[in-house]
């Protein structure tokens, strides 16, 4: 007979990004960005005998009465969330609780948690099954650290429906879905290959639609990004799921739109495209690292240089898609004048949202390997943020990617290539029959109503808020509206506070 036990299931809180959208989560009434997917798959994977509680510390802190319940603390992360995760290990040890940390962080670099009792490094698999056995044979803490590795990993046709039961979905900004894992790209700077394999593995469409399913049941969420590696990583595959989700849109009425991560080589595919806008995909983000041909030809980048990136972004506009773009200063290959290159590229390709990061090497990279072997890993950085020593002076990169936020994120630059998008990328989009149910216009209404007074009234930049507005009204675009007021809001904040030092500079670098 299985043991019963209390398993604490904890995501440490992230640091705010371009791309986490924090500062609209007011606006809209979320309280995250994203639900814990991997560790939501974790959860459903546990015994049925045991209790499960989630934590996301996105949307609420562990306390000690969480510590006490529980037998086991089960934790995951990235590098980002370092410091996070070794103090949880350290109060759940404060209470002599059992720890085991999983996910893409200890999965690279296991030596960086001496402290955690169990280590499970690398995805769903064997692995998993020794430790839950583990866990139900003894929940006292080891003398030593053990460590499980996977050597045969759970194909994801077999994966279980991850556990959304367990969270409330309106907390978050967007729901998510894993459709893929992997990438049969090498780009220098990128971990994916190393941690989930060059050959994509892909989950069945009616695996995706069940999952589908199963969110509309426990929250009814409006957005479901995809958050595969790539979700064309299987072209084929991608093209074999998008008439299931096209037939599960007619279904269900059309309620959701989907966004997901690929990368630009998908624009060589219009057959592809034309089912994604049939599936009402709205946005994709993709990393475009730079728009100079001699980075990405150093960074391996070569899916951006099959066709110029500026083409590719307009043929994704045309099919109603937008697109979020991955931006890396400090490159070996910029010069003083790269920044002017990136801001004339941003202006021109009128993309709205640009994560814009300092290069910062990642374990079992490439890019790390290389550096490394030439001593330019820095391992203490001190203040800066980054652990590259670039080959410009810190002073010279530093001061391009504060001229290039600062210019991104003026209120009325943002504006405009907002405004771009309602003229050339939202008509595009699948028109679907509208019924909002009374609960949706409420909601709607509020949502308006906090964003008018937040950036219509308080904001520092509600002039150029008002100027937009007015500048749109013609368009009788409510929901494009509401969309650049929100989004807006938070890149502005954002990149304001990260301009006044307050703000993190690479979102992957290991800092609370």
């Amino acid at each position: 007979m299985a043991r019963s036990r209390n398993v604490l299931c904890v995501a440490p809180r992230y640091a705010t990004s371009f791309g986490t959208f924090d500062h609209a989560f007011h606006l809209v009434g979320a309280r995250a960005f994203m639900p814990p997917q991997g560790l939501l798959v974790i959860a459903a994977r546990l015994p049925a005998s045991w209790r499960v509680r989630l934590i996301d510390e996105n949307v609420r802190p562990v306390t000690d009465d969480d510590l006490r319940w529980a037998d086991a603390v089960f934790v995951t992360g990235m590098h980002v969330q370092r410091d996070r995760i070794m103090r949880l290990v350290e109060r759940a040890h404060a209470w002599n609780r059992l720890t085991v940390l999983g996910g893409p962080s200890v999965s690279a670099c296991p030596d960086w948690y001496p402290e955690a009792d169990i280590l499970h490094l690398g995805e769903l698999g064997d692995a998993t099954d020794a430790v839950i056995a583990r866990v139900e044979r003894d929940v006292t803490r080891p003398p030593t650290q053990e460590r499980y590795r996977t050597k045969h990993r759970l194909p994801l046709d077999r994966f279980p429906i991850p556990a959304y039961g367990t969270i409330d979905l309106r907390d978050y900004f967007l729901a998510s879905v894993q459709f893929s894992s992997g990438c049969p790209f090498s780009c220098e700077f990128c971990d994916i290959p190393a941690l989930y394999g060059h050959t994509p593995r892909m989950k069945t469409p009616q695996q995706v639609t069940a999952e589908l399913d199963t969110l509309m049941a426990c929250g009814s969420p409006r957005s479901v990004y995809f958050v595969d590696d790539n979700f064309v990583a299987n072209p084929h595959a991608a093209t074999a799921l998008l008439p299931e989700l096209v037939r599960w849109q007619e279904r269900n009425g059309y309620p959701l739109v989907f966004a997901c991560e690929a990368t630009l080589n998908i624009t060589k595919r219009p057959e592809l495209l034309r089912l994604m806008r049939q599936a009402r995909f709205t946005t994709m983000f993709a990393g475009v690292e730079s728009p100079d041909t001699d980075a990405l030809h150093a960074l391996n980048k070569r899916q951006n240089l099959r066709s110029p990136i500026l083409d590719g972004v307009r043929t994704l506009n045309a099919h109603g898609i937008e697109v979020v773009a991955g931006i890396i200063i400090g490159l070996d290959t910029d010069t003083p004048a790269s920044y002017d290159r990136l801001i004339h590229f941003i202006d021109t390709s009128a993309i709205p949202l640009l994560t814009i990061n300092l290069l910062h090497a990642l374990p079992g990279t490439p890019l790390w390997d290389r550096l490394e072997k030439a001593g330019r890993i820095l391992t203490d950085p001190g203040t800066r943020e980054s652990n590259v020593d670039f080959l410009l002076p810190y002073p010279v990169v530093l001061d391009g990617w504060r001229r290039t936020i600062r210019h991104a994120y003026a209120p009325h630059r943002l504006y405009s290539r907002f405004q771009h998008q309602m003229h050339h990328t939202y008509p595009n989009r699948l028109a679907v029959p509208r019924r909002p149910s009374r609960a949706d216009l409420h909601r709607g209404l509020e949502v308006v109503g906090r964003t008018l007074w937040e950036c219509g009234v308080r904001a520092p930049y509600r002039r150029e808020f008002w100027r937009m507005a007015r500048s749109i009204a013609s368009h009788a675009d409510l929901e494009g509206f509401v969309q650049t007021a929100v989004v807006g809001h938070h890149l502005i904040t954002y990149a304001r506070e990260a301009l006044d030092g307050r703000a993190e500079k690479a979102f992957y670098a290991p800092r609370h």
